[in-house]
């Protein structure tokens, strides 16, 4: 019996751990909101900062990669709130290649990168300004339906319909 608590015990806390590693995370110097970064990003140059998102755009080639994200928030496990409220958008660098297959549109991941300044691009006609960070790890995070171990325990007689 022992040994099956333990497996069990071992299984939800594999289960409840964070997203980013704890040597990268204590790397992390700006521990302030997106907004304060997209507000003035060359005041940040050098940072170390976490941020969450969902993948807009990829590129790839052999030596570099570039994501597009659009901001999400994190929770205590590091892991972006999806839905429709974001602070805006910023750039991930890589000198890694990212393969698009799994950096793909709409994946949600968590990213802690070092802030190199920002980027003007267009969106919709008008001019915007993306934060950008060299990334030192990226978690990819699955589909929210599959991120909590699921089980019942109960005991009963019905039918289900």
């Amino acid at each position: 019996m022992g040994k099956l608590l333990s497996i069990f015990l071992i299984t939800l806390s594999l289960g409840c751990a964070t997203g980013i590693s704890p040597e990268v995370r204590s790397q992390v110097t700006h521990t302030g909101t997106f907004s304060e970064v997209h507000r003035a990003p060359d005041a940040y140059l050098g940072k170390i900062v976490i941020f969450g998102g969902k993948i807009l755009s990829s590129q790839a080639s052999p030596s570099a990669s570039e994501l597009t994200v659009l901001h999400l928030r994190i929770d205590s496990r590091d892991r972006p709130k999806d839905g429709d409220q974001s602070e805006g958008r910023y750039i991930i660098q890589s000198d890694q290649f990212l393969d698009p297959a799994i950096y793909k549109m709409e994946t949600v991941l968590t990213v802690v990168g070092k802030m190199t300044g920002s980027e003007v691009r267009t969106i919709g006609g008008f001019e915007y300004i993306y934060p950008k960070l060299k990334a030192i790890e990226i978690k990819l995070w699955p589909k929210a339906d599959r991120i909590y171990p699921r089980f019942h325990i109960g005991i009963g007689v019905g039918k289900t319909f």
